[in-house]
């Protein structure tokens, strides 16, 4: 047995602009938001009653003040540092 893992054909993630991250959030029906009480940024549905739907004005202000990008894969997409 070889010490190695197996090739999980992991895919690079890319970063994106803003805008077309709100483009794909469209295409999936996702926000912006703020968990409430702190200042952790992510994508969501507005279902979570711990997270806060904010306008895309304050998410792009928010990633520039945490030095984060959006990156995505496949349509799939995470903050990640700049």
């Amino acid at each position: 047995m070889s010490g190695s893992l197996p090739d999980r054909g992991e895919t690079m993630m890319d970063k994106i602009t803003l805008e077309k991250a709100k483009t794909i959030a469209n295409k999936k029906g996702l926000k912006p938001g703020r968990v409430k009480g702190l200042t952790t940024l992510q994508f969501t549905k507005g279902t979570s009653s711990k997270v806060e739907v904010i306008t895309w004005d304050e998410f792009e202000k928010g990633l520039a003040a945490k030095k984060l990008a959006v990156y995505e894969a496949n349509g799939w997409m995470k903050l990640m540092r700049a």
